[in-house]
């Protein structure tokens, strides 16, 4: 506990343990509709696209969150599109933002490349409570929402659910726990964290309340 009390008492110790676990939090409970959706390699797409922008945004002396983030919703509202008005499946699309976004983006950018949950500022964590915030609440109050939508679109559609809407919010809010989870985990294994928690919790349980909840553990 001396060991542990002792950490804790320098300030970007406890940035990092309150950053984490909020934008864990959040990739875990989206990773699960993501998953069960097929759009389980979005979290790789997206996060080749945030890293890119985010080269530009160093390079060019801007906020990288504030460059970032509308960039990588836009990419993702995009995809959204890409797999509903067209024959493109969700993987396929994923691959062909990726492979147009980050073409020739060659900056060199290793924080957010392997990122560094030690280097999470004052900022990251605000960010990180706001959207934490913001994905338990679509969870707690829209939990019938989003298992009919996840499931069956049709069915949703024919419940009178806003099928595009809550695909929309989902997209967005992957795209902001992809940004700020590059800068605890890096593009190289933020998609990692939105998968697996889901596909475990799925070998232990068979209802999505059982799998949401699990994830989110």
């Amino acid at each position: 506990m001396g060991i542990i009390s002792e950490m804790l008492s320098y300030p970007f110790m406890v940035r990092a343990l309150i950053g984490g676990l909020l934008v864990s939090l959040c990739a875990s409970l989206l990773g699960v509709s993501l998953v069960l959706k097929r759009y389980s390699m979005i979290g790789d797409g997206l996060s080749h696209v945030s890293f890119g922008s985010l080269s530009i945004a160093l390079a060019a002396g801007w906020s990288p969150l504030k460059v970032s983030i509308p960039v990588v919703v836009l990419a993702a509202f995009f995809l959204l599109r890409i797999t509903e008005h067209g024959k493109v499946k969700s993987d396929a699309a994923i691959a062909m933002i990726v492979t147009s976004l980050t073409t020739g983006m060659t900056t060199d950018v290793s924080s957010y490349m392997f990122g560094s949950i030690l280097a999470m500022s004052r900022e990251d964590v605000q960010f990180a409570a706001v959207l934490s915030m913001v994905v338990l609440g679509l969870y707690l109050f829209c939990y019938n929402k989003v298992f009919a939508v996840t499931f069956d679109e049709s069915f949703a559609k024919a419940t009178g659910v806003n099928v595009s809407l809550y695909n929309v919010l989902i997209a967005v809010l992957t795209a902001i726990t992809i940004v700020i989870g590059m800068r605890m985990m890096g593009a190289m294994l933020i998609s990692s964290l939105i998968i697996f928690p889901a596909l475990t919790s799925m070998r232990v349980f068979k209802s999505f309340l059982g799998v949401v909840i699990a994830s989110g553990i």
